[in-house]
């Protein structure tokens, strides 16, 4: 599974100890909220109705810094706002930079929103990386905001960069949405434009969803992400970096909870990849015997595309489903599946249960999966950069950005994860160049 994937991500990985969601899933309430929450956020009309456009946005100080124009502001998160209950207390002001030219020498004025990426703290890696480059090279504003737990917004218990809650991380992708759009709304009022969003790895994704909200053509440039956070958790070198046996003990104790209650609250676009288990599952008690030779057909497709030993896995899986000749116990062959291991290089050797790992899958999937959220205005817009030998983000067997998002453009660089963030900067940069040149030659070349 991970041949053709960069050594160095595959090292780096190992070099760090930390753990991401030592306290698990996040109460079983709070992750309920944040389910019904993408259906609202994953709209663009309903998203945007969330945000006041003149949501007010405050600039605690500005001063010149070499070139550049540095503001620095704050302004409360709408996420705040509708679910004060979910959000840490430390993490509800959002903080950013604005880094523009001293004095603009272009007709237009465009800026661009810089995500964080997972580890990146403050302002400064961005601000030297990305904003004062692009002020030199192409005229082009950034806005470099904090993410919530991270920085000035990081739980005191938290460590480093390392979330506590599964929930945490869709805490932070729905406040980011709904962020971006009060900044973006700024800047309008402020006479910027055009304007552009972007984000590297994590950052890359986060920017995905507020692209996909923003009801104008908009300059978008995800770098080093895809189209669904689940394989990262799942398959991915990150996955070896999660706290399975505590979301397992969790699971195991509100099983009643995470398969009545949040169950029923995810989708996912993959599930004609994934054959979800419990919902095969179902199919098969409710339609048992017509149903059996249509999985058979369907697993042989699947089979024919899958490495060696995930098809012997798959194939166990189908067979202690199928085997079941009676709709009345659904629950046993829940069990059955319990002490299956899905078999990633990253994952413990200890088994995992296969309800956990699916249910991480399906609840990924439920709200991070580009699928389920509103396409972007202009794809043409779009040029994602990716790393041919990525082993954070693997690209296999799920749904492509061109799929997603027919009309945006791919470009890639032949390095992993690691060594693209570390050498290819100038490649996003010049993407974040080239959308904004053609927005304007589309949009503003009357203006």
């Amino acid at each position: 599974m991970y041949e053709g994937v960069s050594k160095l991500d595959l090292i780096y990985r190992r070099l760090l100890i930390t753990k991401f969601f030592t306290k698990g899933w996040g109460s079983p309430e709070s992750m309920r909220r944040l389910l019904e929450f993408r259906k609202t956020l994953s709209c663009r009309e309903s998203c945007m109705n969330l945000v006041e456009s003149d949501h007010p946005v405050h600039v605690d100080k500005s001063y010149e810094s070499g070139d550049c124009r540095v503001m620095e502001g704050h302004f409360l998160s709408p996420f705040a706002i509708h679910h004060p209950e979910i959000m840490p207390k430390v993490a509800k002001t959002a903080r950013f930079q604005l880094v523009v030219p001293l004095k603009w020498t272009t007709k237009h004025k465009p800026v661009c929103i810089h995500l964080a990426g997972t580890g990146d703290h403050g302002f400064w890696r961005r601000r030297m990386l990305m904003a004062r480059p692009l002020v030199k090279e192409a005229q082009i504003g950034s806005i470099i905001l904090e993410n919530p737990y991270y920085g000035c917004r990081k739980p005191k218990d938290q460590l480093r960069s390392s979330l506590q809650n599964v929930s945490d991380l869709f805490v932070m992708g729905g406040s980011l949405v709904l962020e971006s759009i009060v900044l973006l709304h700024w800047c309008k009022r402020m006479g910027y434009g055009p304007l552009g969003i972007t984000g590297i790895s994590l950052g890359g994704h986060m920017a995905s969803l507020a692209a996909s909200s923003w009801p104008e053509p908009l300059t978008f440039v995800p770098c080093l992400s895809w189209s669904t956070a689940s394989m990262v958790w799942t398959q991915g070198v990150l996955s070896g970096a999660v706290s399975w046996a505590e979301l397992e003990e969790q699971y195991r104790k509100d099983t009643a909870v995470y398969e009545q209650q949040l169950y029923p609250l995810i989708q996912s676009p993959e599930e004609h990849r994934w054959k979800d288990l419990f919902k095969m599952g179902q199919e098969f008690a409710k339609n048992y015997p017509e149903s059996v030779n249509q999985m058979e057909s369907v697993q042989k497709q699947e089979m024919d595309d899958q490495p060696e030993s995930e098809s012997s896995l798959y194939s166990s899986i189908i067979s202690s489903i199928s085997s079941k000749r009676t709709n009345s116990n659904l629950a046993d062959n829940k069990r059955t599946l319990q002490q299956l291991h899905l078999h990633s290089p990253n994952l413990p050797n200890k088994p995992i249960s296969a309800q956990v790992i699916h249910f991480m899958r399906g609840v990924m999937d439920e709200c991070t999966h580009l699928g389920h959220f509103s396409k972007p205005v202009d794809p043409s817009l779009i040029i994602a950069v990716t790393a041919k030998q990525d082993a954070y983000m693997p690209r296999d067997r799920v749904t492509g950005l061109t799929d997603i998002w027919p009309g945006c453009e791919v470009r890639y660089v032949d390095r992993g994860h690691v060594s693209a963030i570390l050498f290819n900067q100038n490649v996003f940069r010049k993407a974040i160049i080239d959308s904004f040149n053609r927005q304007i030659s589309k949009y503003f070349s009357n203006a």
